[in-house]
């Protein structure tokens, strides 16, 4: 079978996917903006292609993000029929239509099924919009109406897809049940060999002590630091936490971007905001137990999680981070949100502990309880870990209930 990936910074989700699939003969190529030049990744032929340069437009502001997504699915279009010239026609397009890429495929093969990766459509209503109040739209009357727009890119992809994917039900769940029929729930997998425990775990970095098993780690992981993932509530909840918890060290991971919301004011990251507003209510003795680590590689992060002695995560009503999971299946405690996502995976006093979103010395205390009960902290480890091994594990379960979805795509 012939296989043709889009993403635009491949192989993003596809990462396991990709190279399974080339292994089993399948002729697999994909299309990206990441390479700028032909390369073969892991048995995948990947290709390049180019946005065209484009003045400024003046479109409504509504429209620039649909705008952004014609424009890549244009330069990916072009790049199709290059494609297709060659020779190579796909049964099956594989892609992420997030960014627009995949708009016009069906127009260069119109017989190859479409198997699309559905990782959120825009809800309007509360608790997808104006969950948290100290960040409300800058124009709340209309922002529902813009989200609608957002998500014309959607709408355009449903009719060419013959099937959609998601990773969790509550991403599934948001897209209208239409097309919500035609998404299997699969997630992209843990590889739970590889995140695991470790009671021999040394962490070292620069500027960080050697820290082991027996030291009292507190950890904090971000893609980026910023409010959609809680990092003003764990910076609020930190003065007590450190207070109380004299001998802990706080390992924070992240870089200083925007992934998702708001940015913040002109010349300011929400990681120094943040800093800025809890500062002076820590002593210089106990900031110092603190530590940014910024982006480090996944090697580092393990090792991180390996030596958590309780791990944190927090998140508005959004897609779930792969590093929870990593850390559920290290057998980390965790202490978490008790938000729609969350809740999907993380049962109360079963899998982890959960707190309201917002409520930094409920947050606080759940910390401080677990640190003080090791039982404990080793039983929500363990029935985490046993998780993502029964549910969530990349090689036993992920990648065989993908491929069984790919055989559904094919048969229609």
């Amino acid at each position: 079978m012939k296989i043709l990936f889009i993403h635009q910074n491949f192989p993003g989700q596809y990462k396991h996917l990709a190279p399974l699939l080339a292994s089993q003969g399948h002729e697999c190529v994909a299309l990206t903006l990441k390479v700028k030049e032909p390369t073969t990744w892991n048995g995948v032929k990947v290709l390049p292609y180019r946005l065209p340069n484009r003045g400024g437009q003046n479109v409504h502001r509504w429209l620039v993000d649909l705008d952004t997504k014609v424009t890549r699915g244009e330069a990916c279009y072009h790049a199709a029929v290059k494609l297709r010239e060659t020779g190579f026609t796909p049964d099956l397009i594989l892609a992420h239509p997030g960014w627009g890429e995949s708009l016009f495929l069906n127009d260069v093969w119109p017989s190859a099924r479409i198997g699309l990766y559905c990782e959120l459509y825009h809800q309007a209503g509360y608790p997808h919009m104006n969950f948290d109040p100290e960040f409300p739209a800058p124009d709340a009357g209309t922002d529902g109406l813009r989200l609608r727009m957002k998500n014309l890119n959607n709408h355009l992809h449903f009719g060419s897809a013959s099937a959609g994917i998601s990773p969790t039900r509550f991403q599934a769940d948001t897209f209208p049940q239409g097309f919500r029929n035609k998404i299997t729930v699969s997630h992209d997998g843990i590889n739970t060999a590889q995140a695991c425990p470790n009671p021999d775990v040394v962490f070292k970095l620069d500027k960080v002590p050697e820290l082991t098993r027996d030291d009292e780690v507190i950890t904090f992981v971000n893609r980026n630091l910023e409010p959609y993932r809680g990092y003003h509530i764990f910076m609020r909840a930190l003065p007590r936490l450190l207070r109380e918890r004299p001998n802990a060290r706080v390992l924070i991971v992240g870089g200083d971007e925007v992934s998702y919301g708001a940015a913040p004011a002109k010349g300011k990251t929400w990681k120094q905001v943040f800093i800025d507003e809890v500062r002076d209510q820590i002593s210089d003795s106990d900031w110092n137990r603190v530590h940014f680590l910024g982006r480090i590689p996944y090697e580092a992060f393990l090792k991180l999680l390996q030596v958590s002695r309780v791990h944190v995560y927090l998140t508005y009503p959004f897609v779930l981070s792969w590093s929870l999971m990593e850390a559920m299946s290290i057998e980390a405690a965790i202490v978490a949100s008790d938000t729609p996502p969350v809740r999907e995976i993380i049962g109360h006093g079963e899998t982890g502990r959960l707190v309201d979103f917002f409520d930094k010395d409920a947050l606080v205390s759940e910390v401080c309880a677990l640190l003080e009960d090791d039982d404990q902290r080793r039983a929500l480890g363990q029935a985490a870990r046993w998780k993502m091994q029964a549910e969530y594990d990349l090689k036993s379960i992920c990648l065989p209930r993908q491929i069984d979805w790919i055989r559904s795509v094919m048969r229609g």
